[in-house]
């Protein structure tokens, strides 16, 4: 008997456990990222679109920022959210963004368009 919960207890810790996408959107909202980039991070006006990036790209350029590497005024705004997140952190928002699927709408939004500048 002992055995079997040391067996099932793991797996009902996992499936309790919230999944990366999960975390990512609570962080996408509690950082304050639905302000400029939208509820459903298609952007708004002058900030880019941000769902259904590829997750590296996404990840590369948080790292980048994180690392007070931007030289616009867009990325100068965004350097200091981007401090305060960890490698995990960083791993879960780019997650929920590449995977975004809170609507049924999907904009293709190429990804070369954030290699442009510094991409903010």
């Amino acid at each position: 008997m002992r055995k079997i919960i040391l067996l099932i207890f793991p797996m009902i810790a996992l499936m309790a456990a919230p999944s990366a996408y999960e975390q990512g959107k609570k962080l996408y909202f509690s950082k304050g990222c639905n302000g400029c980039h939208g509820v459903s991070a298609t952007g708004s006006g002058q900030y880019p679109s941000l769902a259904y990036r590829r997750k590296n790209v996404l990840v590369d350029k948080l790292k980048r920022l994180r690392n007070k590497q931007g030289n616009t005024q867009l990325a100068q705004l965004m350097i200091p959210i981007a401090m305060t997140l960890n490698d995990k952190q960083i791993d879960e928002v780019a997650t929920f963004l590449s995977e975004y699927h809170e609507n049924q709408k999907h904009t293709y939004v190429p990804d070369d368009s954030m290699t442009v500048g510094d991409g903010s």
